[in-house]
């Protein structure tokens, strides 16, 4: 069973978005582009608080 861990190989901030990448098996720069998108489109203020909820949640692999 994989489990979501930050990654450490593919980290530019914390490796949330590196781990979650992943865990889908896809690559980073698609999740890392998601991510912008929905930032932008939710007023960036969202989507800020939960990546740095994620980055205490989520442990180091």
């Amino acid at each position: 069973m994989k489990k979501l861990r930050r990654s450490r190989s593919q980290q530019m901030i914390a490796g949330v978005m590196g781990g979650i990448a992943e865990y889908f098996e896809i690559d980073v720069t698609i999740v890392r582009l998601l991510y912008v998108l929905i930032a932008v489109l939710s007023a960036a203020f969202p989507a800020v608080i939960l990546y740095i909820v994620a980055m205490f949640i989520i442990p180091y692999e």
